[in-house]
């Protein structure tokens, strides 16, 4: 069955290389789909209206950053999805541990690092385990 993949930033860019390291099938058996979005109120809609199984943000945007996002989505969503931040140093992981973030990825993306952390969420995701609240 194919997941769907949230990916915010403000930047295209940054969006378009989020998709190229996770690809269309971060595993052999985990075919996704992409929406995106580049605003914070944007995001919240998408996964209000869609079954989104993974949410994959950006932690340099703004003006809405990542980590905003995830902790907001988290304290307002009962059946919150994992949500992995994007961020630029590797020390701004605590950061993502306050907002209560499942995983942290850093720029610039490795493919490989990158399709097993995702594949990791979606499988979890999937067996039904309990994300971070």
């Amino acid at each position: 069955m194919t997941q769907t993949v949230l990916l915010y930033s403000d930047d295209p860019q940054v969006r378009e290389r989020m998709r190229l390291a996770i690809g269309p099938r971060p595993a052999a058996d985990l075919p996704v789909e992409f929406v995106e979005s580049a605003t914070y109120d944007e995001t919240v809609r998408l996964v209000d209206e869609f079954d989104v199984d993974l949410l994959v943000l950006d932690g340099e945007a703004t003006p809405a950053g990542g980590l905003g996002i995830a902790r907001q989505i988290k304290d307002e969503i009962d059946d919150c999805p994992p949500a992995c931040v994007v961020i630029a140093r590797a020390a701004d992981r605590w950061l993502a541990a306050y907002a209560r973030v499942d995983a942290t990825l850093v720029h610039p993306l490795d493919p490989v690092q990158t399709a097993q952390t995702v594949s990791t969420l979606l499988r979890q995701r999937a067996d039904g385990l309990p994300v971070n609240r």
